[in-house]
């Protein structure tokens, strides 16, 4: 348990940025999903639709510091690699 007003403070300040993590990994998650279903169905319309909004969520996840870059490019580069597979053939 923290003894000093500022650990006291920090704990909640860590506990809003955890949630918030959280919040952001969630949608990265379900905007990923989105896509890999649009991939799944090779629906040329909802692919460009779903991996955008993909794309633009891992993005701002790194520019928060949610994620790390590296991660974000492995997962951006799953993504558009699946798609050019299924628009290609």
């Amino acid at each position: 348990m923290p003894n000093l007003k500022s650990q006291k403070k920090r704990v909640l300040t860590n506990e809003l940025a955890r949630k918030r993590n959280v919040a952001v990994r969630s949608r990265i998650k379900t905007f990923s999903k989105n896509a890999e279903d649009a991939i799944a169905a090779k629906n040329a319309e909802a692919i460009n639709t779903t991996l955008t909004t993909a794309l633009r969520e891992i993005d701002r996840a790194v520019q928060k510091g949610v994620i790390h870059t590296n991660s974000a490019a492995r997962k951006k580069a799953h993504l558009q690699h699946s798609a050019a597979a299924t628009l290609k053939g």
